[in-house]
Formats: structure tokens, C-alpha cells, sequence
């Protein structure tokens, strides 16, 4: 399973990078806007840290405008995914794209059926959002193994990208239903690297070392 990091900051890009944490990055509106610097140069700077894919969303609501939007972003790298939300526009904007090569994600989807009409667009990846399911206590993960089993019953060929991600559970059972990446917060990556029993041992370790050292 792919790990993309769900961040705009490129210190925590950088950092989650040199850890082998990073296969691609995940962006929207929200993420670029807290780093207080202009969008375009938040997306070349990411895409020249990371050699996968860069999601990079529109903030149109028009599919001509998202179209447009999606083709401004497509020049910037090779790398760049345009985010759509969907929405029928949204379907409509990534057919477009789709037709002329460029990669898209489809964001903020909430049931199978949702997903469905993503592939049948032609979307790159699907975005289904576990946590804020979660958080009005519909099961998130669910959803996911029922698109991955659509996915699987007609061969189509569309990514599950699982968003909203809140905890290691959330990863761990994605990778368990089988899908392909998972768009995690950088502080959720670094818990993943954490147990008290690793800990522990550690401590056990290096008491012993030091107690070695002061009988020599």
C-alpha cells in the first residue's frame, strides 16, 4: 500500500521524505492557505521534494472553469493529479481531462456508488473520506471494501485513495480491505513509528549498556 502525506507544508513534506514515508503528497485550498504562500509555488516546490504523484485541487465549481484550472495545474509537472470534487460538474471536468491525459482524483466521496460513477468517469484515483463518516457514525471503512469489491467485480482501473484519515486503525484496516494508497497528516505517520513496547525496550537496552560500561 502507498502512503501520500496530506500536508501543504514542505518542512513536514521533507521530513516525512527522508523517513521513506512519502510516495505522494495530497493538497486542497484549506492546506496551501495556512502556509501563507502562493499556491502555484507551493506546488512546484512539493513536486520538486517528491518524486510521485502531487494532488493539486481546483477551487471552481464549473466544469469549463475546473477544466481550466486542471490544465494551468497539469503544466506545472508531470507529476500534478487535478482534485475534483464530486460533483456532476466534477464528472464532467474529469472526462475532459481524462480525454486530453491528464490524471485526476475525484475528492470528498462518501458511498460506493459515488466511487462508481468516479471510474466510470475516468478519474485516476477516488477519494472516499473514512473519518468524517466516522465522526456521524456511519462505518468509513465500510465504504472503502465495498468500492474495492466493485472495483474488483468489472476490472476497473481507478485507484482507491482513502482520505480523512484520523488514526493508525484507519491505515492499518485500509491495508487490511486492500487499498492501494492512503493520504496521511504528518503526526498520524509519526505514531505509526511509535509503540510503548518499542520504547520500553530501548530503555531496557540502553541500561544494560551503560551498567556494562561502568563494570569495565
Amino acid at each position: 500500500m502507498k502512503f501520500f502525506i496530506d500536508t501543504a507544508d514542505i518542512e513536514e513534506i521533507r521530513m516525512a521524505n527522508r523517513r521513506g514515508w512519502v510516495d505522494g503528497v495530497t493538497t486542497n485550498p484549506s492546506l496551501v492557505a495556512k502556509t501563507g504562500r502562493d499556491h502555484v509555488e507551493v506546488l512546484k516546490d512539493i513536486c520538486a521534494e517528491v518524486n510521485g504523484p502531487v494532488n493539486a485541487e481546483v477551487m471552481s465549481l464549473e466544469a469549463e472553469k475546473m477544466v481550466a484550472e486542471g490544465k494551468e495545474f497539469a503544466k506545472l509537472h508531470d507529476n500534478i493529479i487535478v482534485k475534483i470534487p464530486m460533483t456532476e460538474d466534477g464528472l464532467i471536468a474529469v472526462r475532459q481531462l481524462a480525454a486530453e491525459g491528464i490524471r485526476t482524483n475525484v475528492t470528498l466521496v462518501f458511498n460506493p456508488i459515488q466511487a462508481l460513477m468516479v471510474a466510470k468517469a475516468g478519474a485516476s484515483y477516488v477519494s472516499p473520506f473514512v473519518g468524517r463518516l466516522d465522526d456521524i457514525s456511519s462505518p468509513g471503512l465500510e465504504m472503502v471494501g465495498q468500492i474495492q469489491q466493485i472495483y474488483s467485480n468489472y476490472g476497473l482501473k481507478t485507484e482507491t485513495l482513502v482520505a480523512s484519515i484520523r488514526h493508525p486503525i484507519h491505515i492499518l484496516d485500509s491495508a487490511l480491505i486492500g487499498a492501494d494508497i492512503v493520504t496521511i497528516p504528518f503526526k498520524v505517520m509519526q505514531n505509526l513509528a511509535k509503540h510503548p513496547l518499542t520504547d520500553r525496550g530501548i530503555e531496557a537496552f540502553v541500561r544494560d549498556y551503560e551498567a556494562s560500561q561502568k563494570t569495565q
